[in-house]
């Protein structure tokens, strides 16, 4: 596929997320950001400010793993002026695909929306992420929020304790994976149609195609439990939970009876084979004495020594590993993404792709500062250098 232009208004995670996978395909990615408000410090996406500062005042920690491999512009859309030099870019730069995350009811009054643009560019891709869509246009979308509105918070962590987020923000990544992959679609219509398309992504929406194994047993009259928090149990699979040991804790995941009599078989798990278990009912209805009698067994010995006796079984188990335990894993240590730190030229090591690309960008130039190609891009777009001084002088560009 050749290389595309990407052109988003984008903040926060979602949606520069999305964008990301593009540059990993070597595509050019500019990132668009509002003009600072009443002499702000802080101007941009906010993400900017988030965390340790990593190398000046608008490039902190939070901010760098989603914006390497872009480019950054600073337009006030709330004037005219600033909508014409947006539009005058997505024409002369022949801006394939644009993106955003802001609200909805913002699209039009900032230009933004996709009959103006299609009007410029009849084959651009457009894709909006939203709380849940254009029907909502006042929603903000926070991916906690959503996971409280959608159910997740409901399924995550332990029947006896409250509600719980997730530790990665998974709303977040979803919607910005439903993106990347609906803009494959529309590229792949438009080489047939020759017409571009509008993608609305909303985050509910995708958050609940997640449900599938959750709502539909509302349905099928099943116990509330059967949908609710498990803690590190699995709903259905019995007894797959985590266990403790002397070192630390293994994950065991059991999907079939075969695997129990191959537990079973193993020694020290000799004493579990009791009347009823050996089918996943009988087990699910007396899961509370089968975790505890497990963790027993486990607990007398070290990770190693179990983790060896349920590989040689063909029981599958993981150990619980820390985040840098799971970077250092050699399938996850041979795929990861690097960016250099200007100035010192540290290597700074990066989440992998998330499916290895033919000539994919795993190395990355390091986020752009606020406003940093704005008036390349311009120059770029055909706006002469004195047009260019006179916008920066207006505060229509930054």
């Amino acid at each position: 596929m050749k290389p595309r232009t990407v052109l988003s208004m984008e903040q926060a995670l979602s949606m520069t997320y999305a964008t990301l996978r593009f540059a990993h395909l070597g595509w050019r990615v500019i990132r668009l950001e509002a003009t600072p408000v009443g002499g702000s410090a802080t101007p941009g996406d906010p993400n900017r400010y988030i965390g340790s500062k990593v190398l000046d005042e608008d490039r902190h920690s939070y901010f760098v793993a989603p914006n390497v491999g872009k480019e950054a512009i600073a337009l006030n859309l709330k004037e005219e002026e600033g909508r014409a030099v947006l539009h005058k870019i997505v024409e002369e730069l022949e801006v394939d695909i644009f993106c955003c995350n802001t609200l909805p009811g913002r699209y039009e009054p900032f230009g933004i929306d996709y009959d103006t643009l299609s009007a410029i560019r009849p084959e651009l891709i457009w894709a909006g992420i939203s709380a849940m869509g254009p029907e909502y246009p006042k929603t903000p979308g926070y991916d906690p929020a959503i996971q409280a509105m959608s159910g997740f918070m409901e399924t995550t962590g332990f029947q006896d304790g409250p509600p719980t987020l997730s530790g990665i923000p998974i709303i977040d990544l979803k919607a910005g994976d439903e993106v990347y992959a609906n803009v494959m679609l529309g590229l792949a219509e438009l080489a047939e149609t020759g017409h571009g398309k509008r993608i609305d992504v909303s985050m509910l929406q995708a958050a609940a195609s997640w449900l599938i194994t959750t709502l539909p047993l509302i349905d099928f009259d099943a116990d509330p439990e059967e949908y609710t928090r498990w803690g590190n149990a699995h709903r259905k699979f019995i007894p797959t939970n985590i266990y403790p040991t002397r070192d630390g804790y293994i994950y065991m995941a059991m999907g079939s009876n075969v695997q129990w009599q191959r537990l079973i078989a193993i020694p020290r798990f000799a004493s579990l084979a009791k009347e009823g278990r050996e089918t996943n009912n009988g087990r699910y209805a007396d899961r509370e004495a089968l975790y505890r009698e497990i963790g027993e067994v486990t607990a007398q010995s070290d990770i190693a020594t179990i983790e060896a006796e349920f590989a040689s079984a063909g029981i599958p188990n993981a150990r619980i590993n820390t985040v840098p335990q799971a970077r250092d894993l050699p399938a996850i240590a041979s795929k990861l993404t690097t960016t250099e730190l200007p100035g010192s030229g540290k290597t700074i090591h990066m989440q992998p792709m998330a499916v290895d690309v033919p000539d994919g960008r795993g190395d990355l130039t390091f986020p752009p500062k606020y406003g940093e190609h704005t008036d390349a891009i311009m120059k770029e777009a055909g706006f002469d250098a004195d047009t260019r001084a006179a916008l920066r002088e207006a505060g229509v560009v930054q």
